[in-house]
């Protein structure tokens, strides 16, 4: 059975670190683009990061540019999204998804196949 798991996230002061994680079950992330996405309450889910297995190639939005880094294990078939000086305004409940393409836009949300269950993050002031 096909799963993506996400995992990695707390409660931290603003200016803190944290690193989510997000691991393949079931299949490889090979050819796979990686995306994060995150979702506030009563706010649209909106795309983080992205990146492409196939030639390595990432993608920020602007409102994390410089403070969040995207990379990937191959030997642990696991992406990871490393969220350092954390605002308030990061709070959110943060989604990793794998589109089987090798490059999926963050807006072509109809793109990712497969999508992980969510972890909290909440950055107080």
């Amino acid at each position: 059975e096909v799963h993506v798991v996400d995992s990695g996230g707390g409660l931290v002061q603003a200016g803190g670190s944290l690193r989510l994680s997000c691991a393949a079950s079931g299949f490889t992330f090979d050819d796979y683009t990686i995306g994060w996405f995150r979702q506030a309450p009563g706010k649209e889910r909106e795309g983080v990061s992205c990146i492409s297995r196939w030639d390595g190639n990432t993608y920020y939005a602007d409102s994390v540019k410089g403070r969040f880094t995207i990379s990937s294990d191959n030997a642990k078939n696991t992406v990871y999204l490393q969220m350092n000086s954390l605002k308030p305004e990061d709070t959110a409940v943060y989604y990793c998804a794998a589109a089987p393409s090798g490059w999926a836009p963050l807006m072509n949300l109809y793109e990712y196949d497969y999508w992980g269950q969510g972890t909290q993050v909440t950055v107080s002031s």
